[in-house]
């Protein structure tokens, strides 16, 4: 064999290597975005169930504090809106974001009501909604951090020149209002 033929070769074993990495590589793209939709549909199922939850939950608490209307509202208000489709995961996290705030004083109201406390289906109702709760938390741990995976090498050569080439971008976390989290919500009547 003659140099140039060795050379020939040599540069074709090197370009089908380099397919053959930009193939493997654009594989894992399509694995690890998939595996990011796939944590979102297990957020929104968590979602739905807690979407599902609040006026069960409005309605029991309204009939030991009708006069509270306005938070009701608000409630109800922040569910529909979350309800609703959004534009990007950052809206539906602001929406949700909206219903927890809610949520939490709703139940804050409820600690106003020793016989609301007492009641079973309020009782039920709120543990089915703290168990859902920490259901959204991990699935949303789980999301972030496929999100975490795709993100860093969307970010990281030689594979972000892969992900130029396939058109894999970036995905959003799912981010929760941490300040309002740490907000002690008052209890008692206003």
């Amino acid at each position: 064999m003659s140099t140039t033929q060795t050379v020939g070769v040599a540069i074709l074993v090197g370009v089908a290597l380099l397919l053959l990495m930009t193939a493997v590589s654009y594989n894992r793209f399509v694995r690890q975005r998939n595996l990011v939709a796939e944590s979102w549909r297990q957020i929104d199922v968590e979602l739905v169930r807690r979407h599902d939850l609040v006026p069960q939950l409005v309605a029991v608490v309204q009939g030991y504090a009708a006069h509270e209307r306005a938070l009701f509202e608000r409630v109800a208000a922040a569910r529909n809106q979350a309800v609703a489709p959004s534009a990007s995961v950052a809206a539906q996290a602001a929406d949700e974001a909206q219903l927890t705030s809610g949520l939490r004083h709703l139940l804050a109201l409820a600690e106003a009501y020793p016989v609301l406390r007492a009641d079973r289906l309020f009782r039920d109702l709120h543990h089915q909604l703290v168990d859902t709760e920490d259901r959204i938390a991990a699935a949303r741990r789980f999301y972030n951090g496929n999100v975490r995976a795709l993100n860093t090498r969307v970010e990281s050569i030689p594979s972000s020149l892969v992900a130029a080439m396939g058109g894999f971008a970036r995905a959003e976390y799912f981010l929760t209002d941490e300040a309002d989290l740490r907000t002690v919500v008052p209890v008692g009547l206003r």
